[in-house]
């Protein structure tokens, strides 16, 4: 059940000394604001992409052989620049493609530009960020911080649609410097009728402890509109989920639309006001939950332990009906859906 993946600390990632994490889960060395470190740093980090043992899955990692879906979880300040080595150790041509980010021509990442690997082949891509800057007319452009995502747009097509299905993606976030850096990540993926890959009750089980700072990168892909709602907590609909002031009127939702191509994310406190306990997220489209867009947040208590009644939950999580939409198959789409 305990489906975390420890990588390596946010704080010397951000730092230089690594680039990238794996995806969904990363335990940093604690939480807090983000390091002072020096602006307009490149990072070098090479990316594999790799057929899923046992199926025709592929995925993106950080490892050869082992690639990941979602792909591994890319971070980096404003003003760096991400230098990414891509190696095709599979027998299509495939690329990867960012969001949010700028990058010239040939690090596209996709066919209309002429930027992609062939089999086997490795290529780099960079990607630049910028900090927001005020323009001659006196308004301001924004810089590159945000939540974003990268994606194949190549493989068997021009426009990354089979590449998508196969579970080539992943996160992207962009910092601004003196963000606060959660103790844990998580992304999550709605692409057709999947989370992660995965319809209930095989979804991922994400875990915290009580009080902990959390972190959920949000990407919606595929062809069908879905909403992203958690249970027990909320956040503020700005750039990272949080307020900058008591005064500060920005919405607060629990609930928001995640369409293909989209993105957001937040920070929460694990169980702040409503202890622990296994929670809920799903999509709130109904008949997209009912059919196994679900999953669970378990809030462990302050020590680790098991909160009374959260593995009752789950178990009835786990006994529920899910719908007749099949789990992606081997070849990475949908045995059969009712959309």
């Amino acid at each position: 059940m305990d489906n975390k993946k420890r990588g390596l600390s946010r704080r010397s990632m951000l730092a230089g000394t690594a680039a990238g994490v794996i995806a969904p889960v990363v335990v940093s060395a604690s939480a807090g604001s983000a390091p002072a470190a020096a602006a307009g740093m490149t990072r070098n980090i090479t990316v594999y992409a790799d057929y899923v043992p046992g199926s025709t899955r592929v995925g993106y990692g950080l490892e050869p052989g082992k690639p990941t879906i979602p792909g591994p979880l890319l971070e980096c300040y404003e003003g760096d620049t991400l230098v990414i080595e891509l190696v095709n150790n599979t027998d299509k041509r495939l690329s990867i493609h960012p969001h949010g980010v700028n990058y010239d021509t040939k690090s596209d990442g996709s066919p209309f530009n002429d930027s992609f690997n062939k089999p086997y082949e490795t290529k780099t891509y960079t990607w630049k960020t910028r900090t927001a800057y005020q323009a001659a007319n006196g308004f301001w452009m924004p810089g590159s911080a945000g939540y974003w995502h990268y994606h194949d747009h190549a493989f068997d097509g021009d426009h990354g649609t089979i590449g998508l299905l196969k579970g080539l993606y992943g996160g992207l976030i962009v910092r601004k410097r003196g963000d606060l850096l959660p103790s844990k990540q998580f992304t999550v993926v709605f692409t057709e009728m999947w989370i992660n890959h995965q319809i209930a009750p095989n979804t991922p089980i994400f875990e915290a402890n009580l009080g902990e700072r959390v972190e959920f990168i949000c990407i919606g892909h595929g062809n069908l509109m879905h909403t992203f709602h958690l249970h027990a907590h909320r956040w503020a609909d700005t750039r990272t989920g949080m307020l900058t002031s008591a005064t500060d009127n920005a919405p607060i939702v629990d609930n928001k639309t995640l369409d293909p191509g989209n993105s957001f994310g937040f920070q929460v406190i694990a169980g702040d006001g409503v202890g622990p306990g296994a929670w809920m997220y799903h999509c709130h489209v109904q008949q997209h939950s009912d059919d196994g867009m679900s999953g669970v947040f378990l809030v462990r208590n302050a020590d680790g332990g098991m909160p009374a009644g959260a593995q009752e939950a789950i178990d009835r999580f786990k006994g529920h009906q899910h719908g007749t939409t099949a789990a992606p198959n081997a070849t990475g789409a949908s045995a059969h859906s009712h959309h």
